[in-house]
């Protein structure tokens, strides 16, 4: 997610009872274990945030 750090605002993770896992960016919800009943598999949150962004976003470079 650190590549994408120039054009999020505001990420949030929120956790809570029963494993409650839900992918926040910029107020909108992303991922949510909850809904899909089970853990992002590796690279899923980064993909879902991808979708997001307009066609030719930079990565982050540092």
């Amino acid at each position: 997610m650190s590549n994408y750090q120039h054009v999020i605002d505001e990420l949030v993770l929120v956790t809570g009872s029963k494993g409650v896992f839900d992918v926040v960016v910029d107020g909108e919800r992303i991922y949510s274990k909850g809904e899909t009943g089970r853990h992002a598999d590796d690279g899923e949150v980064l993909a879902a945030l991808e979708r997001l962004l307009p066609d030719g976003t930079p990565r982050y470079a540092s």
